[in-house]
C-alpha cells in the first residue's frame, strides 16, 4: 500500500509545474518597452532624424533675407580721402530671382567720380534674376530638395536602427526564458530523484531493494543536481545578458533582481507584440519595406544631383535691374527714368568639371538601381524562406508535444513496475533521461521557434505596438 501511494504522489509531482507569481513576471511586451524607451542605441538611432531636420533647417536658411554693410573710410594727413557706406538688403526666392533694397552714401575728395552721390545718399529697389542657369535648378533648391528627402529617408534608416536593436533584445529575452525553462525541468526532476532516492534507501534498509539500487539512484540524483547546476548558470548568464538591455530614462542601466522571471506563456502574445500576427506573404508588398523606401529615398536625391549637374552645363546669365531715388518715401520717385543696371554672363569653356559630374551622378544612380534590385531579391527569399521555415515549426511542435507526452506515459508506466517488482532503477532512470531529453528538446524547439519570428519582424523591419 505504501508503495502504490509513494508511486502515485511521484506521478503527481512529475507533472506538476511551478506557479509563477504574477507581480515577478517580466513580459516581453513590457521587456521590449523599456527597450525602445530608454535604451541608448534607440536613443542614438533617433539623432539621426534630429540630424537631418536640423540639415533642413540649414538648406532653408539659403532663403532666409540677408543685410549686408559694406564701410570703407581713408583719411591720410588731415585729408579725408573717401568715406563710402553700402547698405543692401537681399531677399532669395525659390527660382533664381533675389530681390533687394540698397542704401549708398560717398563722401570725399578723392571720390572716383561715378561713386559721387547726392548729399543725402541714395536708394534704390531691384531685382536679381540668373535667367538661365539658376532659374529652373540652383543650388539653393538643389539643397533643400534633397534635405527634404533626407528627412524621410533618415526615418525609415532610424526604423531599421531601431528594429535590429529590438530584434536583439527579443532574442536575448528567448533565451532568458529557454535558460528559466531548462533550470525548472532540472528542478522537478532533482526533486523526483530525490524523492525516488529516499524511497528506494527506505526500501533497501526494510531489505526490500538491493544495495545497487541505491547506488542507481544516487548516481541519478547526482547527475540531475549536476545538470541543474549548470542550468542555474546558465540562467544567470542569460539574466546578466537580459540586464544590458533595460536601462531608465536617465542613461542609468537596470540590474534584473532575483526574483524577476520571463513570462512563460510568451507563445501566446509574441505575435501581438512583434507585429507579425497580420503578416501574409500572399499580400506582402515589398515595395513598403523600409528599407527599400530608403533607397528609393536615396535615388530621388542622386536624381535631383543629377539634374542639377545637368543644368550646370548652361551658362551662369545674370541679370540685375535697380530703380534709383534720393526720395523712397515717396513711391513715384522710383520710375524707369532713373535706374541702374547690369548684365554678367560667364561660362567654362571644355566644361569638363560639369560633365563629369553628371556622369559621376550617373553611376551613383545606376550603383543605387542594382541596390534596389539585389536588396529587393534578398528580402524577398528571407522572407520566403522565414515563412516556409515557421510552417515548418507548427508541424515539429505537434510531432514533440507527442513524444513528451508518451515518454510520460512510459515514465509513470516504468515507475509502477519499479514499485511492484517487476522492474528496475535502471529502466526508471534510463525512462527519466528520455523524458528530459524530449523536454529539453521541446524547450530548444520553442527558442528556435521564438528566434524564428523575431527574424520575420527583423526582416520585415516593423516596430512593435
Amino acid at each position: 500500500m505504501k508503495q502504490i501511494v509513494f508511486s502515485i504522489f511521484l506521478c503527481f509531482s512529475l507533472n506538476i509545474s511551478a506557479q509563477q507569481p504574477v507581480d515577478s513576471i517580466l513580459t516581453l511586451s513590457e521587456y521590449l518597452g523599456y527597450v525602445k524607451a530608454f535604451h541608448p542605441i534607440v536613443k542614438q538611432a533617433n539623432l539621426i532624424v534630429n540630424e537631418s531636420e536640423l540639415k533642413l533647417l540649414k538648406s532653408r536658411g539659403a532663403f532666409d533675407p540677408k543685410i549686408e554693410v559694406d564701410y570703407d573710410r581713408k583719411k591720410f594727413k588731415n585729408t579725408e580721402y573717401y568715406d563710402k557706406l553700402n547698405a543692401t538688403f537681399k531677399i532669395p526666392t525659390w527660382y533664381g530671382v533675389e530681390f533687394k533694397g540698397n542704401f549708398e552714401e560717398n563722401e570725399g575728395v578723392y571720390l572716383n567720380p561715378e561713386a559721387t552721390l547726392p548729399d543725402d545718399g541714395l536708394y534704390s529697389v531691384g531685382v536679381s534674376i540668373d535667367i538661365a542657369k539658376g532659374l529652373i535648378m540652383n543650388e539653393r533648391m538643389n539643397m533643400l530638395k534633397q534635405a527634404k528627402l533626407f528627412v524621410k529617408q533618415a526615418e525609415m534608416d532610424r526604423q531599421l536602427l531601431v528594429n535590429d536593436i529590438l530584434f536583439q533584445a527579443s532574442v536575448t529575452y528567448f533565451n532568458w526564458l529557454k535558460a528559466y525553462n531548462e533550470k525548472q525541468v532540472f528542478d522537478d526532476f532533482v526533486e523526483n530523484a530525490s524523492f525516488r532516492f529516499n524511497g528506494v534507501k527506505k526500501s533497501y534498509e526494510v531489505g526490500e531493494r538491493a544495495a545497487i539500487d541505491t547506488t542507481e539512484a544516487r548516481i541519478a540524483l547526482n547527475d540531475r543536481r549536476l545538470n541543474l547546476e549548470k542550468a542555474r548558470i546558465n540562467y544567470i548568464k542569460a539574466s546578466l545578458d537580459l540586464s544590458n538591455y533595460l536601462w531608465l530614462d536617465n542613461n542609468v542601466p537596470i540590474e534584473l533582481q532575483d526574483n524577476i522571471t520571463p513570462d512563460v506563456n510568451t507563445r501566446v502574445q509574441i505575435d501581438a507584440v512583434l507585429s507579425t500576427s497580420e503578416f501574409d506573404m500572399a499580400t506582402f508588398n515589398i515595395d513598403t519595406h523600409p528599407k527599400m523606401l530608403s533607397l528609393n529615398y536615396k535615388y530621388e536625391g542622386l536624381d535631383i544631383e543629377r539634374r542639377f549637374a545637368s543644368n550646370n552645363l548652361l551658362p551662369r546669365v545674370n541679370l540685375e535691374y535697380n530703380f534709383l531715388s534720393e526720395t523712397p518715401e515717396i513711391i513715384n520717385s522710383f520710375n524707369t527714368a532713373n535706374y541702374k543696371s547690369g548684365l554678367n554672363i560667364s561660362m567654362p569653356l571644355f566644361l569638363r568639371k560639369e560633365r563629369a559630374a553628371i556622369k559621376l551622378a550617373n553611376l551613383k544612380m545606376q550603383d543605387t538601381e542594382f541596390e534596389i534590385e539585389a536588396t529587393k531579391v534578398t528580402l524577398k527569399n528571407k522572407i520566403s524562406a522565414i515563412d516556409q521555415e515557421l510552417d515548418s515549426f507548427q508541424v515539429q511542435n505537434v510531432y514533440n508535444n507527442d513524444i513528451v507526452t508518451d515518454y510520460e506515459k512510459l515514465l509513470s508506466a516504468e515507475e509502477r513496475k519499479f514499485f511492484l517488482g517487476e522492474s528496475s532503477i535502471f529502466l526508471v532512470n534510463s525512462r527519466e533521461s528520455k523524458l528530459i531529453d524530449a523536454k529539453l528538446k521541446a524547450i530548444n524547439l520553442e527558442y528556435k521557434f521564438f528566434e524564428t519570428k523575431a527574424k520575420l519582424f527583423n526582416v520585415l523591419s516593423t516596430l512593435p505596438f
